[in-house]
């Protein structure tokens, strides 16, 4: 499960990432343009931001309900990934209107969006685990009930959070997409383009409704599927504090001793009882199962920073363009500004790609390194994307002492290539053709 966890982002970033990439379809027409949405779509529902959703969609779509036939499991599907669509569509409408871009992720670096969403994963975990009539009133264990229960509307409901939640993973080609909605200002084509984005991530749900269906209603392996769900749906909400709680990050090492030690969190866990154990057993077993839960979420989170944490970090200028491009004159240097946000998944790929020896030694070599986070979605940020010719992330671009462009790079990009485009803007900053394969 946790190696599924770590190796996911890297298939759906990895095919969504090329340069520009939904300008590429653009250049065909429409129907390319709608079977890349469609496409792409079905790649963000492969990455970490969806996981959380499949407890409870297999919940909403008949996994504990013996009446439920495998067509109205369906059709509650279909009205979730409707929900879902509706979501989307708003932010293409809402792009078009305004012909900006800004960043969906965004939203989810604001705590009055990440805080009620975690409480949110809490809640559900407890419910799973069987602790609502301990932890929480009557009324609110009815409401909760009802989100993850049967029904269009709740169906319809959790599709359209579903929306929200998968977000942070949605990637640089939404991004290319919402800048073409943005600059054609095309609310129908802006808002059908979405949807059908949302349809693509949809698949997955499609196939989770079928499965339920096949699934035995009771037993033992359900009480461990809802150990297990919770367990997600708590490093769910560990995922989702990052943003808010950046220096989480430092807790990590990219040692392979520290990655030991929370597989050792893990196993020790199981051993204990977090996934076989009750809430509903005696004092002792109680105890057993929540630190069970606590090791295998922490060696789960401490997994994931261990596989975000560069090995070695630039001497980053953080924020102080002056000072860069000051150094960068002084040193007859030039100046890779990477732009960065606490709730992009790819540019802490980027960080890491950046912790390369080679690429470290490439970039001090003929590079000031600046960093700008922009993780507040403001004026202030859009113009300085806007000035820099970033309006996505990730973002880095190379450039003289005075300030003229050499190369952007507008993707996550492993340690080889990545070398390869800081070299092409050193040779490009000495007086050398410009040959980099991605300079969009």
């Amino acid at each position: 499960m946790v190696s599924v966890i770590l190796l996911v982002p890297h298939v759906a970033f990895a095919a969504g990432g090329d340069c520009n990439a939904f300008s590429e379809y653009e250049q065909r027409g429409w129907a390319w343009m709608y079977l890349a949405s469609f496409g792409f779509g079905f790649l963000t529902s492969l990455t970490p931001c969806v996981y959380p959703m499949i407890p409870i969609t297999l919940a909403i779509f008949g996994a504990r309900g013996a009446d439920v036939t495998k067509k109205r499991a369906l059709l509650l599907a279909t009205v979730y990934i409707i929900g879902m669509g509706i979501t989307y569509a708003a932010l293409g409408v809402t792009v078009a209107l305004l012909g900006k871009t800004g960043s969906f992720g965004t939203q989810l670096g604001s705590p009055y969006i990440v805080v009620p969403i975690v409480l949110l994963f809490a809640a559900l975990a407890a419910s799973l685990f069987g602790a609502f009539d301990l932890q929480l009133p009557s009324s609110v264990q009815l409401r909760l009930n009802q989100i993850g229960g049967k029904g269009f509307g709740g169906a319809f409901a959790m599709g359209l959070v579903g929306g929200l939640i998968a977000a942070p993973c949605t990637g640089p080609f939404l991004l290319g997409l919402l800048t073409f909605v943005a600059t054609s200002h095309n609310v129908v084509g802006g808002g059908s383009l979405l949807f059908v984005y949302a349809l693509g991530m949809g698949v997955l749900f499609w196939a989770l409704a079928a499965f339920a269906m096949a699934l035995p209603k009771s037993g033992a392996w359900m009480d461990a599927m809802k150990s297990i769900g919770g367990m997600l749906l708590l490093f769910a909400g560990v995922y989702f504090l990052q943003p808010l709680v950046p220096q989480i990050k430092d807790l990590a090492s990219a040692d392979t001793w520290f990655a030991a030690v929370m597989l050792g969190a893990i196993a020790i866990g199981l051993a204990l009882g977090a996934v076989q154990l009750s809430f509903h057993g005696p004092a002792g077993q109680r105890v057993r199962k929540a630190i069970g839960i606590a090791l295998v979420v922490g060696g789960a989170s401490g997994l994931w920073l261990w596989h975000d944490a560069p090995t070695q970090r630039l001497p980053w200028i953080y924020g102080d363009e002056t000072r860069a491009f000051d150094a960068a004159r002084a040193q007859g240097k030039g100046v890779m500004v990477d732009f960065a946000a606490s709730w992009c998944g790819p540019c802490r790929e980027l960080e890491k790609t950046f912790g390369d020896a080679a690429i470290s030694e490439a970039v001090l070599a003929d590079f000031i390194p600046l960093k700008l986070d922009v993780s507040t979605d403001n004026d202030a940020n859009e113009a300085l994307k806007a000035r820099y010719d970033t309006l996505s992330l990730p973002g880095v671009v190379f450039l003289r002492a005075n300030r003229t462009p050499l190369l952007h790079v507008r993707k996550e990009l492993a340690p080889a290539p990545m070398l390869d485009r800081i070299r092409a803007a050193a040779g490009a900053l000495h007086g050398g053709a410009l040959d980099a394969t991605c300079n969009d």
